[in-house]
């Protein structure tokens, strides 16, 4: 049942892909999530090529399945990291903050897949003239910098617009999020905050902490007025943030506030003036589990969605 076009396009077992999250997604999680059956993906942020490597090397020595890496288009090292890419033959990338097409051609040439991830129709619209293997439609809801759709308002409208593979990210953490992102035309998922809070993320505890303990109205968004807005969850940075747009402060003032507050968070466990970032679904996250456990989970709960499903249907 959940063997779709987007497990044959990239090799895997499940149409789950891990979301590629900056300073969180490492290589022992990618690789972790590859060995469960998904496919996990090496988050590149602004790191410089060598250490994007040192995480494709560590994912290569942890697993014999396929996996991706997460480009930043905006990195001032995205060139590096490509060539890292180019170098390792990684057989995925997904992509964002920009326009992947001047590298695609290259990455061709050693195998590599390229999926951008889009918040919009007039975005998915624009990947789709390039040869993409699919596209990442993320809704409002996910973690970290959003677009405004909601994922079940965009979902089928980028189904409809484009003729490549679909796949749903933004407010799923469990199978019954599986079950309505494939209802609503997706061939499979990216899953962020439930994998933050798997055994082999190496994020800081403080950080998995404040998911487990996170409340469903806890993630929330700031920075709108600098136009690149932020979801994260509620703690002093954030009310410094939102104080400030009150204020009616300007856009540079605001954007030094978040600088490397990120890694702050993920690294050092500073949870309060760091950057928390994760989606709407972090209240549904309880409990730290391997990955595999959270793979497993997906597909039960959704297959016993699609099991009732049909037995209404048969009645």
């Amino acid at each position: 049942m959940f063997k779709t076009e987007l497990c044959d396009k990239l090799g895997i077992e499940y149409p789950i892909i891990q979301g590629g999250m900056a300073w969180i997604a490492t290589g022992e999680l990618a690789a972790a999530v590859s060995n469960a059956g998904g496919l996990g993906v090496i988050g590149a942020g602004n790191a410089p090529g060598e250490v994007v490597q040192e995480e494709i090397r560590k994912a290569k020595e942890l697993t014999d399945k396929p996996y991706g890496v997460n480009v930043m288009l905006l990195s001032p090292h995205v060139d590096d990291v490509v060539d890292v890419i180019y170098e390792e033959e990684v057989p995925v990338i997904t992509t964002g903050a920009g326009n992947p097409g001047k590298y695609i051609e290259r990455l061709k040439e050693v195998g590599t897949k390229v999926i951008p991830v889009v918040p919009s129709v007039a975005l998915a619209k624009r990947m789709a003239r390039f040869d993409v293997e699919a596209i990442i439609a993320e809704g409002t809801e996910a973690g970290g910098h959003i677009g405004e759709l909601a994922t079940m308002a965009l979902i089928p409208q980028i189904a409809d617009a484009v003729d490549l593979p679909v796949i749903a990210a933004g407010g799923i953490a469990d199978g019954r999020g599986l079950a309505a992102a494939l209802a609503l035309g997706a061939v499979g998922v990216q899953i962020g905050t439930r994998f933050v809070c798997a055994e082999e993320c190496t994020v800081h505890p403080n950080y998995k902490e404040a998911i487990i303990n996170a409340r469903d109205r806890d993630a929330i968004v700031t920075a709108r007025s600098t136009g690149h807005p932020v979801r994260n969850l509620k703690n002093k940075l954030t009310r410094q943030i939102e104080k400030l747009e009150r204020e009616g402060a300007d856009k540079e003032k605001i954007e030094e506030l978040g600088v490397d507050r990120l890694r702050v968070a993920a690294e050092e466990g500073d949870v309060e003036e760091g950057s928390v970032m994760a989606g709407q679904v972090a209240g549904m996250v309880n409990k730290e589990e391997s990955a595999e456990e959270i793979i497993k989970s997906f597909i039960e709960e959704a297959e016993e969605v699609f099991k009732e499903k049909y037995q209404l249907i048969n009645i």
